[in-house]
Formats: C-alpha cells, structure tokens, sequence
C-alpha cells in the first residue's frame, strides 16, 4: 500500500521537465534536430512554435502531441 510518504519521497526524486523548451533542449530530449526545428518553421509545419523576441519555444505537450499523433502502427 502506497503511504503519503512514499508518494512524497517520489515527488522528491521524479525528475523536473521544464514545460516550455529551447530547440536546443528538444533535440537533447527529443532528437529533432535544430536544423529540422527551423525549417519547419520557416515551412509553418508540425510543432507549433512561440516566439519572444529572439527566443524559441516549444512546448512539452505539443511535443508529445505531435509524437503520439504520428504513431505508424504495424501489422504482424
């Protein structure tokens, strides 16, 4: 049985994901890379994108979004 402790000591130790990202950080996480990032950008496709200044973000969960959206299921 899961206590309120264990739950806090996994607080504790799950690892803290940033929700808004860098290009550079979503290839670190993610493997895209900073050139593909910025074409499609420049192309206006597939990652929704903001944009401050000079500063690029993305976040997590259109990320994931994406990823989950473009899963290729195969037949055994």
């Amino acid at each position: 049985m899961e206590t309120s402790q264990n739950k806090a000591v996994e607080a504790i130790t799950a690892p803290i994901q940033k929700e808004w990202l860098t290009p550079n950080e979503v290839h670190k996480e993610y493997g895209f890379s900073v050139s593909t990032l910025a074409k499609w950008r420049m192309d206006n496709k597939h990652l929704p994108f903001s944009k401050i200044g000079k500063y690029i973000k993305y976040k997590r969960a259109d990320i994931e979004a994406f990823l989950n959206s473009n899963v290729i299921e195969t037949v055994a």
